[in-house]
């Protein structure tokens, strides 16, 4: 495993950004964004919205920070959070910018972080409020990303995606009465959202974990960490760990959630075509088509050339 100093030396800067501001003329930077991006060899994905920006891309260090400072210079978006990782091989395919309601899908009406949020903590903050068991720890991330790692004593909402987290605190309401609620995700960017929620419902003892799960396994000593497992993340590295290490873990290409090497045995799995998560999910004739992308995709590695399905 390498160490946090060797993954700087990693060919590919990786930077998750974001960052809520009014932002009423998004739909005039999509083409610039484009552009930028293309031209420096940069990949990935950011979203605009006219509450603001968010996203992941990877390039070289030099356009990353080409990139970030073309950000930087747009009034609303200064100041963005940012965190960095690295990684051996470029964890992207292709490069999109794109218009959306929200930055981060909630589907909650009048959620505005501008106006209200939980209050930050650092990672040593956040290392003493969770150790209290009188603190509730939510985890505000999808069931599949909860299952190759979490905190300690979080608690598991068991989403399918973020659209069903407000469900989940009103069917638990009653539990959070009274009590501090502490939350976290992978960048920091839904528990914006998420906290601004459950403020807005009246239960006022709130806090997150200020850039997420990136920045505290980036800071965090790991003989001191309160961290379980690894961090899931949206790109072809699939997770890291303490020091923003990339895994071994890998995914699965019909469904893409994880797998670990035990998933393997599993007699759903086939590379390329299921696994025992997404096997009931899918149609025999989606299988089929499954089977033919692998096979298109273990051809072009014979031949050297990269495939998109890979």
């Amino acid at each position: 495993m390498q160490s946090k100093a060797q993954t700087s030396n990693l060919p590919f800067t990786v930077a998750a950004l974001y960052r809520f501001a009014r932002l009423p003329q998004y739909q005039e930077l999509q083409q610039p964004l484009f552009d930028l991006c293309t031209s420096n060899g940069i990949k990935g994905t950011l979203l605009l919205a006219a509450e603001g920006i968010n996203g992941t891309v990877a390039g070289s260090a030099q356009a990353i920070a080409e990139l970030v400072r073309y950000i930087e210079s747009i009034p609303e978006l200064a100041d963005p959070e940012l965190k960095y990782s690295y990684a051996s091989a470029m964890p992207f395919h292709r490069m999109k910018v794109r218009l959306k309601r929200e930055i981060v899908t909630m589907g909650v009406e009048d959620v505005d972080p501008l106006k209200t949020v939980g209050t930050y903590l650092s990672p040593t903050e956040w290392n003493d409020l969770i150790s209290d068991e009188e603190t509730i720890v939510i985890d505000t991330r999808n069931d599949y990303e909860v299952a190759i790692g979490t905190f300690q004593r979080a608690e598991n909402p068991n989403t399918k995606t973020f659209r069903e987290f407000p469900k989940w605190v009103e069917e638990n309401r009653e539990k959070l009465e009274g009590k501090k609620i502490a939350m976290f995700c992978t960048g920091g960017i839904r528990c914006e959202k998420a906290t601004a929620y459950v403020k807005g419902l009246g239960l006022d003892d709130v806090f997150h974990l200020k850039g997420g799960i990136l920045k505290y396994l980036e800071e965090m000593p790991r003989e001191k960490s309160l961290w379980e497992g690894e961090c899931f993340v949206f790109d072809e590295r699939v997770a890291v760990g303490h020091g923003l290490t990339e895994s071994d873990v890998e995914l699965c290409r019909a469904c893409r959630r994880p797998i670990h090497a035990e998933d393997k045995l599993h007699q759903y799995y086939e590379e390329g075509v299921s696994c025992a998560a997404c096997y009931d999910e899918r149609t025999p004739e989606d299988r089929a088509r499954y089977r033919e992308r692998q096979k298109q995709v273990k051809l072009a590695a014979k031949k050297g050339v990269s495939h998109i399905g890979s």
